[in-house]
C-alpha cells in the first residue's frame, strides 16, 4: 500500500514560504516607500546629534505611546507564546512546514500590516521613549549570538573553532529563539515606516528577519546559504545608511562587516580554497584603495566592528556559563536539615 502524503516532509511548502516571504517583503518595501510621501508634513525636532533619532513627533500623544507600545508588546508576546508551544509541542525538525510555522507567518503579516496603519495614523514608534542605542544594540546582541552558535560548525577565526563548552552552546541554540525575537520585534517598532533610503532597507531586513523566524523547526530555517543572508545584510544596511548621513564614516561599516565576513561566515559555506582568498584580496585590495585616499591614520576603523563582535561573544559566552554555573550551585544545595521539636 502506498504511504499516504505528509506535507511535513514536503520540502516545497517551506521553499513557497521562503520566497514568497522575499517576494513579500520587497513588495512592502515599496508600498513604504510610496506612501511614505504623506508623512512629509509630520512635524519633528531639529536633530541635535549622532545619539538623536529624528523620525518622531515633535509633540507626542497619549495613543501614539499607547499603541506602540501596545502593538509591540502584543507582537512579541505572539512570537514568544508560538516559539514555546513549537519547543514543548511540536519538537522535531521537518523538510516541510508545521501547522504553527502557518500561524507565526500569519501574524507577522498580520503585525507588519498593524504597523504600517500605526505610522499613517499615530507616527510614532517606540523611539520616542527609549534610545537609539536600545535597537541598534540588540541587533548586535543578535549578530553576536549568531557568531556564538555557529562556532560549533564554522569556528570563529578562519574556520579554527574555539573551545566555548557544550553546555554554553547548548543554552544558546535553545533559548535563541527567544532572544531573536525580542531583538527582531523591539527593533521593527522602534522606528515609524518612514520612507528614507536607511528605513526602506532597515525594514526590508527586519521583513527577512521575521521571516526567518517564522520558519523555526524546518530545515531551510538552518539552510546555510539563507542564514548567511541575515549575516551580511546588516553590511549594506548600515553602510548606505552612514553614505546617506553623510558623516564619512561609511568605510568602517562596509570593511568593518565585511572582515567579520572573511574571518569568520565565509567559512561556513564550503567554499573552495581558492575562492576564499579571492575575496581575501578583494577585501584587502578595497581597503588598501580606499584608505590610500582616506589616510592610514584612519586605518583602525576596519578593526571596531570586528573587535567589538568578537569581544562580544566572549562576553556573552562568559555570562552563559556563569549563569549556568550559578542555577547548578543552587540546585546542589542541601536541603534544610528538618528540625525535630520534642514536646516536653
Amino acid at each position: 500500500m502506498a504511504s499516504s502524503f505528509n506535507p511535513l516532509d514536503n520540502p516545497r511548502s517551506a521553499k513557497i514560504a521562503l520566497w514568497g516571504g522575499i517576494t513579500f517583503s520587497l513588495a512592502f518595501t515599496a508600498l513604504i516607500w510610496w506612501a511614505g510621501q504623506r508623512l512629509a508634513s509630520t512635524s519633528h525636532l531639529p536633530d541635535q546629534g549622532a545619539a538623536w533619532y529624528y523620525w518622531r513627533l515633535a509633540t507626542p500623544t497619549f495613543w501614539s505611546h499607547f499603541t506602540a507600545w501596545t502593538f509591540y508588546a502584543l507582537h512579541q508576546i505572539t512570537l514568544w507564546s508560538l516559539i514555546f508551544y513549537a519547543q514543548t509541542r511540536v519538537k522535531k525538525y521537518s523538510n516541510g512546514l508545521h501547522p504553527v510555522n502557518l500561524v507565526a507567518l500569519g501574524a507577522n503579516v498580520f503585525f507588519i500590516l498593524l504597523h504600517f496603519l500605526q505610522t499613517h495614523i499615530w507616527y510614532d514608534g517606540l523611539a520616542q521613549d527609549v534610545s537609539i542605542f536600545s535597537s541598534q544594540g540588540s541587533v548586535i546582541l543578535m549578530l553576536v549570538a549568531i557568531l556564538l552558535m555557529e562556532n560549533k560548525r564554522r569556528g570563529l577565526f578562519w574556520g579554527k573553532k574555539v573551545p566555548m563548552g557544550k553546555r554554553v552552546l547548548s543554552f544558546v541554540r535553545k533559548y535563541h529563539g527567544y532572544l531573536f525575537a525580542w531583538a527582531t520585534v523591539y527593533t521593527f517598532w522602534y522606528h515609524p515606516m518612514e520612507n528614507t533610503v536607511g528605513h526602506l532597507i532597515g525594514f526590508f531586513y527586519m521583513f527577512l528577519l521575521l521571516l526567518q523566524g517564522s520558519l523555526f523547526l524546518t530545515r531551510i530555517h538552518t539552510n546555510k546559504y539563507w542564514m548567511i543572508v541575515q549575516e551580511v545584510t546588516v553590511a549594506v544596511h548600515g553602510t548606505l545608511v552612514a553614505i546617506m548621513q553623510g558623516n564619512g564614516i561609511w568605510p568602517m561599516f562596509a570593511f568593518g562587516f565585511a572582515g567579520i565576513f572573511i574571518l569568520t561566515q565565509m567559512h561556513g559555506l564550503s567554499l573552495p580554497r581558492w575562492l576564499k582568498w579571492v575575496f581575501t584580496g578583494l577585501f584587502i585590495g578595497g581597503a588598501l584603495l580606499v584608505y590610500y585616499s582616506r589616510g592610514w591614520v584612519q586605518l583602525n576603523e576596519i578593526l571596531r566592528i570586528p573587535l567589538i563582535e568578537y569581544l562580544l561573544v566572549f562576553v556573552l559566552a562568559g555570562l552563559v556559563a556563569l549563569g549556568i554555573w550559578i542555577a547548578d550551585r543552587f540546585r546542589r544545595q542541601p536541603a534544610p536539615a528538618a528540625v525535630l521539636i520534642s514536646e516536653k
